[in-house]
Order: C-alpha cells, then sequence, then structure tokens
C-alpha cells in the first residue's frame, strides 16, 4: 500500500514558476514509477509527465514539454514537478500517482493516487 500526499499548488501569473511535491508512504518507493496527471474543469484527467523507479527515465506530455521537469528523490520518498513558463491552460487540480508499470502514461495502469493539488495560473 503506497499513500500519496500532494503539496506545492497555488496562484501564480501566466509565465511564472511552481514546484509541486508528492510524499510517498512505505520502504519501497523506488520500486514505483510515478506519474503526475492533472484535470481541468470539465476536461477529462490528462497524463503530465513519468519517472522510472530509478529517476533516470522520464516522459513528457506535448503541451508540457520544455517547461516541465519530474524527478524524484528516493531518500526522502518524494517525487516533484518543476513547472516553468506556466500558461492559463495550466490550470488544473494536479495529481501525483504510482505504478508498478515504469514509465506509463495511462492512468488506468497507476495503482495509488493522492488528494490532489489545484493549480491557477492568471492571464
Amino acid at each position: 500500500q503506497v499513500q500519496l500526499v500532494e503539496s506545492g499548488g497555488g496562484l501564480v501569473q501566466a509565465g511564472g514558476s511552481l514546484r509541486l511535491s508528492c510524499a510517498a508512504s512505505g520502504r519501497t518507493f523506488s520500486s514505483y514509477g510515478m506519474g503526475w496527471f492533472r484535470q481541468a474543469p470539465g476536461k477529462e484527467r490528462e497524463f503530465v509527465a513519468a519517472v522510472t523507479g530509478s529517476g533516470i527515465s522520464t516522459r513528457y506530455a506535448d503541451s508540457v514539454k520544455g517547461r516541465f521537469t519530474i524527478s524524484r528523490d528516493n531518500a526522502k520518498n518524494t517525487v516533484y514537478l518543476q513547472m516553468n513558463s506556466l500558461k492559463p491552460e495550466d490550470t488544473a487540480v494536479y495529481y501525483c500517482a504510482a505504478t508498478v508499470m515504469m514509465g506509463a502514461t495511462a492512468g488506468e495502469r497507476y495503482n495509488y493516487w493522492g488528494q490532489g493539488t489545484q493549480v491557477t495560473v492568471s492571464s
């Protein structure tokens, strides 16, 4: 069982930056691939970024490539999402999730989810 708790969301102006954190419980954190997803009002949940257990390999949605960076610190059981050059269309609730399928981008392949953190980008 893995419990995930996100933090770091908030209100930021367009062009600004935020760093999201996701703290995980358990002693096998490095055994899980981690992902970030987001869901805007009235829209379906979408994949944002994923990182393998070792942290070596990452994947990004085209919409955030070059602006967002996913990373993890296995010693701290934490995964991060650094978001730069934020746009109003990045406004959403951001969720972190854990999977045993490294590099997965489909939400249904993730076994554990956090409660989400709101990110609002004003124009």
